[in-house]
C-alpha cells in the first residue's frame, strides 16, 4: 500500500536551521535560563540603563499632557474595562453581519448595558469624548439635557426605544469611520505618503502596511498583490534616496499572497507564492526602497523562512540591502531564527533588515496549544519572560550586525535605554552617516513605533542632543473595512492595562517601578513559567478536573511530522479484521476493504460474525456478568483509562486507519483518536465521581443490606435493584425519600 506521508518530508535540514524546529515547544524555565545570562549587563551599566530609563519617562510624561487620538482612545477604552472589549467585539462583529435584523440585536444585546457614561468627559481628547457619545447616540457632538449627562445609559435607552437599532446601528458604523481615519495612516497609499510628509510626521522614516487579513480565495490574493504592487510603485516614485535604510519601506504579509498559506500546501506555496515574493522585491529594488515581509502564526514560521530564504538568495536581489522580515521575540524560536538568518545573509554576501517585535497574536498561540494538545507552548507564558527574550534577541542582532541591519519595534522605555546600550560595543560594518546610528553606538539600527502611538516617547529618542537614533512608524494604509482586524490585534497588544504605553501615563506609578530590570524580574520569579497557565496536559486539572488533556500531534513541526511518518507508514500493512470472541471459530466470506480515495488500492478484508459466534458471545457475556458486577466503579475506571493512555501511545496506527480506511485528513485523523482518549477519561471521572461516593449526604441513607455492606451507595443491593426508584422507598432509619440513582 501507498504510504500517506512521504518518508521524505522533512529531509535533513541544516543544522541552523534545525535548532530551529526542535526548540518549537522548548522548555520555557531551561530557555530562560540561556537568555537571562545573554541580556543580562553588569551592575554598572544596567545602572547607567535605569538611571536612562527613568529620565526618559519623566520627560515623556511632561509631554503626554495632551496625547494623541490613538493613545487616548487606548487610553480610555484599553481592554481591562468592560466597555473597551464590547466595542472592539461589537465593532468587529458589525463587518462581519450580513443581514441588517442581526446587528440590531448584537447592538440591542451587548452596547445596551455598557456602562459609556462613566467614559464621558473623562479622557483629554476631544475626540475620544465625540466618539464615546457617537457610540452612545448619534455619532456626533449635540446638546444635552441635565437628565441625559447625569444617566447617560438611560439616555441610550431611550434613544433605541424611540429611534430604534437601525439608527444606533449607522451610528456605531459611523463612529467607528471615524476613530478608524485616526488609527491608519491613510485610505490610499497616496494619502498615507502626502500625510507622511506634512508637519511633524516629517521627522520620522516610515513601513506601508497595506491593510488586509490572510486571503482566503485566488481572488483575495490578487487583489492583495496588486495593491502592493502599486504601492511599492508610489512610494518609490518619491526617491531617489540617500539609501535603502534612509528610505521609506512597505510591509508584506506572505498570508494576503497565497489562499493556501500553510504547511500541508508546502510544495504548492513554494511554487506560487516564491515567485510572487521575488517579483515584488525585484520592483522594491527597481525603486530603491525597503521591502519587510510581516510575521505570522507560529505555525507559518518554518513555511515562511522557506519562502523568504527562497526569494533572498535569488541572484537577481545581489547587491540591494533591502529584503527584510520580523521576527517575534515571544516566540521560543527567535533566537535561533536570527542565527539562521545571519548565516543566509552571510552566505549570500548582504545584510539583512531585521524588525525585532515582541508578537501580536499571544492569546490565540496560548489557546491554540491547548485546545491541539501540544506537549508545551510555542511562546513564553510571562509578559517579563518575554520581555527578557526582546533583550536577548536585540543584543543577538546587534552583534550580528555585519549581516544583519537591525530594526527594534518597541514603545517601552526601558528596552529603548536597553538596546542604547548594548549597541555601545557592538561592531560597525561601514562608515555611517549621521542619519543610521546612535550617539555612541558604532553601530547603525532604527527604533520602530505603530502610527498615532508612542509620539511622546520618540520625541525623546531622536533627537541629536538624546539618542539621536532614527524612528520608522509603521503605517497602516486602508479603509474601515480592512482597519478592525489590525486594530483589534493593537488593542490585545497594547490595550492591556499591563501594557508599557497604558502604565507611561499613570502618574501614580513611579517611573522607576514602570522600567524595572526584566532580567531582574524574572530572576527573581521561583517558577520561571506562569504559574496559572498550565502546560496543555494539565489544562483540565487547572479547572478541577482530575484528568489529562489528551496530546495531539503538531503538524507544523517537522521533527514531529518526520517521527510521525515513519510511524504510521510503518503501520500500513494489510489489515484483516475477524469478530472478536474467544472461543469462536471465525467462518463465513471474507470482503475487501478499499481506499475511498482511491478504489484500486485494496487495504485489507473483514470477516462478519455468524448465528454460531454470536450465540458465544452472549454466553461469554452471561459468565461474565457476576464478576463484572462485583468490580468497584474505580476498577471499571482504570479500565478506561488505561484504553485511553493506549489509543494515544498508537495513535499513529489509529492515525492510518482512519485515513486509509475513512479517507480522513490527517488533521482529522488526529481530532478523531483524541476526542476517543477524551471519551474515556471523561468518563472514567464521571464513574468516580458519581457512583465512589453520593455528592449529596443528606439524599441518601446508610443502607442496611442482605449483604452487610453499610456503604451509602451499596453496589450489592443497587444491583438487584432493591432501593432504586420508583421501585421502592427507604425506610432506615426512618421513611426517606425516593433515591436518586
Amino acid at each position: 500500500m501507498t504510504p500517506i506521508l512521504s518518508p521524505e518530508l522533512p529531509g535533513a535540514p541544516q543544522p541552523l536551521r534545525a535548532r530551529i524546529t526542535a526548540a518549537f515547544h522548548r522548555d520555557e524555565a531551561q530557555h530562560l535560563a540561556e537568555l537571562l545570562e545573554q541580556a543580562r549587563l553588569p551592575a554598572a551599566d544596567q545602572a547607567r540603563v535605569q538611571a536612562a530609563a527613568v529620565a526618559l519617562v519623566q520627560r515623556t510624561r511632561v509631554r503626554a499632557a495632551d496625547p494623541g487620538m490613538v493613545e487616548a482612545f487606548m487610553r480610555q477604552y484599553d481592554l481591562s474595562s468592560e466597555e473597551g472589549v464590547l466595542l472592539m467585539c461589537v465593532a468587529e462583529a458589525l463587518l462581519r453581519i450580513p443581514d441588517r435584523g442581526t446587528a440590531d440585536k448584537l447592538i440591542r444585546d451587548k452596547l445596551g448595558d455598557a456602562d459609556w457614561d462613566r467614559h464621558m468627559g473623562q479622557s483629554s481628547s476631544v475626540l475620544v469624548n465625540a466618539s464615546t457619545w457617537g457610540l452612545m447616540l448619534t455619532g456626533r457632538m449635540v446638546n444635552l439635557a441635565d437628565e441625559t449627562r447625569r444617566n447617560a445609559i438611560g439616555a441610550f435607552r431611550r434613544l433605541v426605544g424611540r429611534a430604534g437599532e437601525p439608527a444606533i446601528r449607522l451610528a456605531v458604523r459611523q463612529a467607528m469611520r471615524i476613530m478608524g481615519h485616526q488609527f491608519v495612516m491613510g485610505r490610499t497609499i497616496q494619502e498615507a505618503l502626502e500625510r507622511s510628509r506634512k508637519g511633524e510626521q516629517a521627522k520620522y522614516l516610515y513601513s506601508f502596511d497595506m491593510l488586509g487579513e490572510a486571503a482566503f480565495t485566488q481572488a483575495d490574493a490578487d487583489r492583495y498583490f496588486k495593491a502592493y504592487r502599486d504601492a511599492i510603485g508610489e512610494i518609490g516614485a518619491g526617491g531617489p534616496y540617500p539609501d535603502v535604510f534612509a528610505a521609506p519601506s512597505i510591509s508584506v504579509k506572505l498570508s494576503a499572497l497565497h489562499p493556501r498559506y500553510e504547511l500541508a500546501k508546502r510544495e504548492r506555496v513554494h511554487r506560487e507564492l516564491t515567485p510572487r515574493v521575488l517579483e515584488l522585491a525585484r520592483l522594491a529594488k527597481a525603486r530603491g526602497i525597503g521591502f519587510t515581509i510581516d510575521a505570522e502564526e507560529s505555525e507559518r514560521l518554518e513555511l515562511s523562512l522557506d519562502v523568504i530564504a527562497g526569494a533572498f538568495t535569488d541572484p537577481s536581489l545581489d547587491g540591494w540591502e533591502g529584503y527584510g522580515l520580523a521576527v517575534q521575540a515571544y516566540q521560543k524560536r527567535a533566537p535561533f531564527v536570527i542565527d539562521y538568518l545571519a548565516d543566509l545573509a552571510r552566505k549570500t554576501g548582504r545584510r539583512m533588515p531585521m524588525r525585532l517585535v515582541k508578537g501580536a497574536y499571544w492569546d490565540s498561540e496560548v489557546k491554540k496549544a491547548q485546545s491541539e494538545g501540544y506537549e508545551g507552548y510555542p511562546v513564553f507564558t510571562r509578559k517579563a519572560n518575554t520581555d527578557v527574550s526582546y533583550l536577548a534577541c536585540a543584543r543577538r542582532m546587534l552583534a550580528a550586525s555585519d549581516a544583519i541591519y537591525p530594526m527594534f519595534a518597541t514603545h517601552n522605555a526601558q528596552t529603548i535605554a536597553a538596546i542604547h546600550e548594548y549597541a555601545k560595543g557592538a561592531p560597525s560594518p561601514q562608515p555611517l552617516s549621521r542619519e543610521g546610528r546612535g550617539a555612541s553606538s558604532g553601530v547603525r539600527f532604527e527604533y520602530q513605533k505603530l502610527h498615532g502611538m508612542g509620539d511622546d516617547l520618540y520625541a525623546e529618542v531622536i533627537p541629536a542632543d538624546r539618542f539621536n537614533v532614527p524612528c520608522r512608524v509603521y503605517a497602516p494604509v486602508g479603509s474601515h473595512e480592512d482597519l478592525l482586524p489590525y486594530l483589534v490585534r493593537r488593542l490585545l497588544e497594547n490595550g492591556a492595562n499591563s501594557s508599557f504605553v497604558n502604565r507611561i501615563a499613570d502618574e501614580s506609578l513611579p517611573p522607576a517601578d514602570l522600567v524595572a530590570d526584566p532580567v531582574a524580574i524574572v530572576s527573581a520569579y521561583e517558577s520561571k513559567p506562569h504559574p496559572r497557565i498550565p502546560q496543555p496536559r494539565d489544562l483540565y486539572r487547572s479547572h478541577g478536573e482530575d484528568r489529562n488533556n489528551s496530546m495531539g500531534a503538531n503538524l507544523s513541526n517537522d521533527d514531529t511530522l518526520a517521527a510521525l511518518a515513519a510511524s504510521i507508514n510503518a503501520a500500513i500493512k494489510p489489515w484483516t479484521a475477524t469478530p472478536l470472541v474467544p472461543g469462536a471459530k471465525v467462518s463465513g466470506t471474507a470482503n475487501a476493504v478499499t481506499n475511498p480515495a482511491d478504489r484500486r488500492e485494496t487495504l485489507g478484508e473483514w470477516t462478519g460474525a455468524d448465528s454460531a459466534t454470536v450465540e458465544i458471545a452472549l454466553k461469554n457475556a452471561v459468565a461474565a456478568q457476576d464478576g463484572w458486577d462485583r468490580l468497584p466503579a474505580a476498577s471499571r475506571a482504570k479500565i478506561l483509562e488505561h484504553a485511553a493512555d493506549l489509543l494515544e501511545a498508537r495513535m499513529p496506527e489509529y492515525m492510518a486507519l482512519c485515513v486509509k480506511e475513512a479517507g480522513k485528513s490527517l488533521s482529522a485523523s488526529v481530532a478523531e483518536v483524541r476526542e476517543a482518549v477524551d471519551f474515556l477519561r471523561y468518563y472514567a471521572l464521571q464513574a468516580r465521581k458519581l457512583f465512589g461516593a453520593p455528592e449529596n449526604c443528606r439524599a441518601r441513607p446508610v443502607n442496611r443490606t442482605s449483604c452487610g455492606c453499610t456503604a451509602v451507595a451499596c453496589s450489592c443491593a443497587s444491583r438487584r435493584g432493591i432501593f432504586r426508584w420508583p421501585f421502592t422507598w427507604v425506610r432506615w432509619p426512618r421513611r426517606w425519600p425516593p433515591a436518586t440513582r
